[in-house]
This record gives structure tokens, C-alpha cells and sequence, in this order.
């Protein structure tokens, strides 16, 4: 019985586990020295959502669906501001290079460059 509890425990622990995505690829996996996240606050509400450009192919006539970062059940993931996508992102190895603000229709959107602390630059 106690060795079902402890797989049951480890399996459990595995599942909840699951990665953040961007398209589809866990958000660590994404093998890139450079990202690029967006940040657009959603209407009528404080919170931002977050899009995560590193150069993967998308359809034509997207919505921009597909860089959107989504949770471990594929709803998309809301953040309370910049910062707390920052914080993200750097738990999921990547680290700050610069950012800027630009308006758009009376609206910040938020860019920030970061970088996969994993890659090393081939200087």
C-alpha cells in the first residue's frame, strides 16, 4: 500500500508538473538565445497578457493565438503586470537584456528582450 501511495504521489507530482507553452513547446524547451515578450493589457481589467515571440513559424493569417502563453490545462495564462512576467520568465531561464513601450490606439504594449540563460553566444 505505501508503495502505491508514492507512485501514486510521484505521478501525481509529474502531471502538475507540466509546462507552460508557447505554439505548443514547453516554454523551457524553447532552444533560442534570444525571446521577445509582449505585454498588451486586456480590456477592462489590470492584468496583461503576454506574448512570446522567438522567431517560430506561424500561420499567415494568425490572430497571434500561437504566442500566447498558456498553462498546463492550454487556457491562456494572465499576468498582474510586466514585472510578473519578467519574474516568469526568469524562473523558466531566461534573463533581461532591455525593453521599451510603444502606444498603440491610446494602449501601452510592452516589449521586452530576453535571454535563454542556457545558450551561450558563440563570441
Amino acid at each position: 500500500m505505501k508503495k502505491f501511495f508514492l507512485l501514486a504521489l510521484i505521478a501525481a507530482a509529474t502531471i502538475s508538473t507540466n509546462a507552460q507553452t508557447v505554439n505548443d513547446i514547453p516554454i523551457k524547451d524553447i532552444d533560442v538565445e534570444y525571446v521577445q515578450i509582449v505585454g498588451t493589457s486586456k480590456f477592462l481589467s489590470t492584468k496583461l497578457t503576454i506574448q512570446i515571440d522567438f522567431g517560430q513559424r506561424t500561420k499567415f493569417f494568425s490572430s497571434g493565438k500561437e504566442t500566447i502563453v498558456k498553462d498546463e490545462d492550454g487556457k491562456v495564462m494572465d499576468f498582474n503586470s510586466m514585472i510578473d512576467a519578467l519574474n516568469f520568465m526568469s524562473k523558466n531561464g531566461f534573463e533581461f537584456v532591455n525593453a521599451y513601450a510603444i502606444s498603440v490606439s491610446n494602449q501601452n504594449v510592452y516589449h521586452y528582450l530576453l535571454r535563454n540563460r542556457k545558450i551561450k553566444s558563440k563570441d
